[in-house]
């Protein structure tokens, strides 16, 4: 008897605080289709290694938590797959796993690098023969995903930004008479400010934090940057500098290039080091007392502090992407378009259905209308468009004062062909 046909979902790589969201909106709209729903451990390296779990039939309780939890409920990875011309043993591999279970939809959660890899399974798929539809999952706290207004998981951390800025703002000014003048906090954005431009949120008529903004699309001017801290802090008594990782701080150098291991990753990119950096260089030059703050995953798993708009934002990609499944779409991603304009205080999203072809490889940055002409803050355009964002809350539920998260979800299928060596 031949078995059911499967949707197979996998996250990818960095982690949101809503990407789970995303799983439970395609396990919620799979059980209204009665769909049978796996789930890769792991992303890639799960498929390759046929590491599945069959999770068709979690609870409706188990998906509400999974909506509220954290990091990614079924692992990822970054692993690196190649495409099916540089690595076509993998993509033989990943073609013939899906179809010893059935697989005819694969649903890919993930950012920009997730999108091309969703487009490589796809196109490998075609020239096997293998009927598979590909639809790709946005996410990415980095927003700079190409044709989507913005990338759910965004919203989060732009809210977690904010409010951290806020409140370190908030304890600098009380101790600023005395003790540290100058505060420095690092966010995300190897190439791109939309988490930095977003701490401009937290100003407000009494908190004039943050004074200093160093995105990675403006050029450093070391010079100028240092009279700018000087005068803000004769003015204000304080000054807080929010810097992106990516910010290039020296020329033709990131911060995020230093010689030294601290938060270096599998491309052995440097991030974690823009904030001493800077830090250093504001005690060196101004002898004014410095205190820094690197955010890291800190940022990105603040499910406890996230937008309502983008865990809706998630959940709705998730559901939609099983419609698109089921109305034949591949090789697209499932975009949000902002049906409202930017100027409106209530925003309104639709999603639809965008090629990967017009989404791989393609990076989206700040735009340069979104930064004011001194190059340090963010233009009254560029805080509208952001303030739709963070917008609601969406507060978990709490036991014994922690928030409640999803238990281990599915049933490991067994495994029905040879072990596969990834090279993992």
């Amino acid at each position: 008897m031949r078995a059911r046909p499967s949707l197979l979902y996998a996250q990818s790589g960095g982690m949101t605080a809503v990407i789970n969201a995303s799983a439970a909106g395609v396990l919620h709209a799979a059980q209204q289709h009665d769909i049978r729903v796996l789930a890769a451990v792991n992303g890639v390296l799960g498929m390759l290694e046929e590491e599945l779990l069959d999770v068709s039939r979690v609870s409706k309780r188990h998906i509400e938590l999974l909506r509220q939890t954290p990091g990614g409920a079924f692992g990822s990875s970054r692993f690196p797959l190649g495409t099916p011309e540089s690595k076509p043993a993998h993509y033989r591999r990943l073609i013939d796993v899906m179809a010893a279970h059935e697989v005819r939809w694969l649903l890919h959660n993930g950012g920009g690098g997730s999108a091309g890899t969703s487009l490589h399974i796809a196109n490998a798929a075609r020239a096997a023969r293998y009927p598979l539809s590909v639809i790709h999952i946005p996410k990415t706290v980095d927003n700079d995903m190409a044709l989507t207004d913005f990338s759910p998981g965004f919203g989060s951390v732009a809210k977690f930004t904010a409010v951290s800025v806020r409140e370190a703002a908030q304890d600098l000014a009380a101790m600023a008479r005395t003790s540290t003048k100058v505060f420095v906090m690092e966010v995300m954005g190897r190439h791109s400010g939309w988490i930095a431009a977003s701490a401009a949120l937290a100003q407000s008529r009494d908190c004039p934090a943050p004074q200093i903004i160093l995105f990675p699309e403006v050029k450093f001017d070391r010079t100028r940057f240092l009279q700018q801290v000087e005068a803000v802090v004769q003015r204000d008594g304080y000054c807080v500098v929010v810097v992106a990782e990516g910010a290039l701080l020296e020329e033709g150098k990131t911060a995020m290039n230093s010689d030294s291991e601290h938060g270096r990753d599998l491309w052995h990119v440097q991030a974690g080091h823009a904030a001493p950096q800077v830090a250093t260089l504001i005690k060196n030059e101004l002898g004014l007392p410095c205190h820094f703050s690197i955010s890291d995953y800190l940022q990105r798993s603040a499910r406890h502090l996230a937008s309502s708009v983008d865990s809706e934002a998630a959940w709705r990609v998730g559901t939609e992407a099983v419609a698109l499944t089921l109305r034949g779409e591949d090789r697209v991603m499932a975009a949000l378009k902002r049906k409202t304009a930017p100027t409106q205080s209530k925003a309104r999203w639709t999603v639809e259905p965008v090629a990967l072809t017009r989404v791989a490889g393609k990076e989206k940055n700040l735009p340069r209308h979104f930064i004011q002409r001194d190059g340090f803050s963010v233009s009254s355009s560029g805080l509208r468009w952001l303030q739709a964002l963070i917008t609601g809350e969406d507060y978990p539920e709490f036991s014994g004062g922690l928030p409640l998260h999803a238990p281990a979800l599915g049933k490991p299928l067994a495994r029905k062909l040879p072990l596969y060596n990834s090279g993992s």
